[in-house]
């Protein structure tokens, strides 16, 4: 399937390159996808971050040079990226549990982690109910907040971003600014290769900016999947877009923000919806 052959390229990319500086945007576009969502189908097929896979397929490597015993730790340190002792340590300390120095010495036990593969698994025994839906470009005013390229370092900035939207009024202000479609609150990542990645919690509307950030999204096609639940069963719908949905739908991602839309603020059973853009692949 030419989709998993993507991915593999990927990774025959990433092997080429792991003593040098891995371009996040190349990788992308040997998937033919942004790196950002290069990145979210990586970990959500992977089950690991792609920071984290390159920080384990680089300790693996290096713990292979020094049982071999030729090299100095700060020459294979070095090698794999780190310009320090210091940081190549604690990298190596992450992955293995212990230090440089008593793999040098000999003796003792490591991990290794081979190159993944990628392979089709059939999937899909639950239904998954979703619409195509073409929109013209609209305008969004909000507040965002600027994104890591690598995007585990996120986690953290978006549920904050959130907590603060609710405790001093951005929400309440945002929601008297929504008049048009989609009718709900949006969390949106504009991560588009080349610009600022930046997270939106938005409105679409038509009102006047005011204090608030505005955008315009771009015209695009999207697939939409309802949904209803936590934050985690918005992780786990998205997950299976990804690992389920996208391989065999006839689909690929398009060059559009990713949105969440939530349709009611109930914290424990939120109705929201899932945009992804798309764009219909070519025979």
């Amino acid at each position: 399937m030419e989709w998993i052959e993507r991915l593999n390229n990927a990774i025959a990319y990433i092997e080429e390159h792991l003593t040098d500086e891995v371009d996040y945007e190349q990788i992308g576009k040997i998937a033919c996808c942004s790196s950002y969502h290069f990145q979210r189908m990586f970990t959500y097929m992977a089950g690991v971050p792609l920071s984290e896979y390159l920080r384990r397929r680089k300790m693996s490597l290096a713990a292979v040079e020094l049982a071999d015993g030729t090299e100095k730790i700060i020459d294979i340190a070095l090698k794999y990226g780190y310009s320090s002792p210091t940081a190549f340590n604690r990298a190596f300390q992450s992955v293995h549990g212990i230090a440089p120095s008593a793999v040098k010495s000999g003796g003792v036990s490591v991990k290794s982690f081979p190159p993944l593969v990628f392979k089709v698994i059939v999937k899909g025994a639950e239904e998954m109910n979703y619409r195509i839906e073409s929109k013209e470009a609209f305008r969004i005013v909000g507040i965002s907040a600027p994104l890591s390229t690598e995007l585990e370092k996120n986690f953290a900035v978006v549920p904050t971003m959130w907590e603060r939207a609710v405790s001093d009024g951005t929400i309440q202000k945002l929601s008297g600014k929504m008049n048009t479609p989609p009718m709900g609150l949006l969390g949106m990542s504009v991560c588009r290769d080349g610009e600022q990645w930046k997270y939106f919690i938005a409105v679409s509307s038509t009102e006047p900016a005011d204090e608030f950030e505005e955008y315009i999204v771009p015209a695009a096609l999207w697939a939409v999947f309802p949904g209803s639940g936590t934050n985690q069963s918005i992780q786990k719908l998205q997950e299976r877009i990804v690992a389920e949905w996208l391989p065999t739908s006839g689909y690929e991602y398009g060059n559009a923000p990713d949105i969440e839309v939530y349709l009611s603020p109930d914290p424990e059973n939120a109705q929201y919806e899932v945009w992804v853009p798309v764009i219909r692949k070519q025979e």
